[in-house]
């Protein structure tokens, strides 16, 4: 057995006994993925009591669990870690306000490109067969 295969194995594992626990403990990776608290900020939090935590056996020696939703709860509670969501969803949407904007120039371009006449070639495009060669 390989490390994948016992890695893969010690997951189903994982879910199996969070299912029959009613519970839904994760490892600290994986609660950091998903609510974007980091690592570091976790351990202070079960050091602290401030989630509970647990030790488990895992493929590579003990690997520390915390539940999925006392993390979730406990980040929305921070100021810090709100406003951090807060400033992440206003970046994305000033990005996609801009790809937006580039979509609507690409737009204008094309339509203005298909009213030069064809003969008109553009002297910035080296790829057009109609510029001269430097």
């Amino acid at each position: 057995m390989d490390w994948e295969d016992r890695l893969d194995e010690w997951e189903l594992e994982l879910d199996l006994a969070a299912r029959i626990e009613g519970s839904d403990w994760v490892t600290l990776e994986r609660a950091a993925a998903d609510t974007g608290v980091s690592r570091a900020a976790l351990r202070t939090w079960y050091r602290t009591g401030q989630i509970p935590s647990r030790l488990v056996d895992g493929p590579h020696g003990p690997q520390r669990l915390v539940p999925m939703g006392v993390v979730a709860e406990r980040a929305e509670a921070s100021p810090r870690l709100r406003r951090s969501a807060e400033r992440r969803l206003a970046d994305e949407a000033q990005l996609e306000l801009l790809r937006n904007r580039v979509d609507q120039l690409e737009l204008r371009l094309a339509a203005l490109e298909r009213r030069l006449p064809p003969d008109t070639a553009d002297p910035a495009d080296p790829t057009d067969p109609a510029v001269p060669a430097a």
